[in-house]
């Protein structure tokens, strides 16, 4: 049988992609992915200009998709960099990595950056493995709300705010709260520490006492949190890649890393996030932006 020159030629081509594809069976063409989450987790309601750049739900699920989607990617690693932030954006990102790994089979592993804290915590428990740096800020398992009250300030601008309510309730923390509404912020508070500690102790494999008395509010550093068994490892980003690798069952696997990228106001962006401010001034600008006493992990 005749063969033609472009047959021949195709032959070769498909011969050389198939050793590609195949060499070192397999472990060239795949890859883990790094999804760098930084910021203050909030919800898509909340992200305004003092939160650019921090974490939001549809910014985690998007970044899964493209995970999910690219047969290539045989493992994920979630590089956190956050202090924490909504309660119901960390409940929700925290889901979407669990609901994740179950639908893909593909590992998940956190590696934590200077700060992974109190939400950042939230959303790394269902990684299969957590890896720190010894000198990494992590835990504060609580809850918090803030109330700013700004009559007096209103008063030094010469300004006057009128309230028209429908519900006893519906202007709490406008004025100084009463003792009936501290008490319902109070078991608010308290219902959310327990879904927290819950959520710590499902994902971590821990009796949910043993959370409990961890789940003071305070920070742990990488190392401490290594004995509490908070984490797992004790390491960098890279460390973390060569774990996912190895759970993934791969080796020597491309490293693809998720971002923004090619957008010309992601420089201004990251900017702006290092305007001089502190957290009180950060505090009473959020507010302003609707922050106000919504509960945080």
């Amino acid at each position: 049988m005749k063969v033609s020159k472009w047959q021949a030629v195709f032959g070769v081509v498909m011969a050389l992609i198939l050793a590609l594809s195949f060499s070192g069976c397999g472990a060239v063409r795949a890859k883990v992915a790094v999804i760098p989450l930084n910021g203050i987790i909030v919800g898509t309601s909340q992200a305004g200009l003092l939160t650019s750049g921090g974490i939001t739900p549809k910014l985690v699920r998007d970044y899964l998709r493209r995970a999910e989607k690219d047969s290539m990617v045989k493992a994920v690693v979630l590089r956190i960099e956050s202090p924490g932030g909504s309660a119901a954006s960390s409940q929700e990102i925290a889901n979407e990595i669990r609901c994740f790994k179950e639908k893909t089979g593909k590992p998940v592993v956190v590696s934590m950056g200077g700060v992974a804290a109190s939400g950042g915590y939230y959303i790394s428990v269902y990684a299969d493995k957590i890896v720190a740096s010894p000198a990494t800020l992590t835990g504060s398992i609580g809850v918090i709300s803030e109330f700013i009250y700004i009559e007096g300030l209103l008063e030094k601008l010469g300004l006057e705010m009128e309230i028209i309510k429908a519900g006893k309730h519906k202007d709490m923390g406008v004025y100084p709260l009463t003792d009936e509404q501290r008490q319902i912020m109070q078991a608010i508070t308290d219902d959310l520490y327990e879904q927290f500690v819950s959520a710590v102790a499902e994902g971590r494999n821990l009796p949910p006492e043993t959370v409990r008395k961890l789940a003071t509010g305070q920070l742990y550093t990488g190392g401490q949190a290594l004995k509490l068994g908070l984490v797992d490892e004790l390491g960098g980003q890279d460390r973390a890649i060569e774990l996912a690798a190895e759970l993934a069952g791969v080796t020597a696997p491309i490293v693809e890393e998720y971002g923004i990228g090619g957008f010309w106001w992601g420089g201004l962006l990251q900017q702006l996030r290092l305007l001089p401010l502190g957290e009180d001034e950060l505090t009473f600008l959020k507010m302003l932006e609707g922050w106000q006493a919504v509960p945080r992990y």
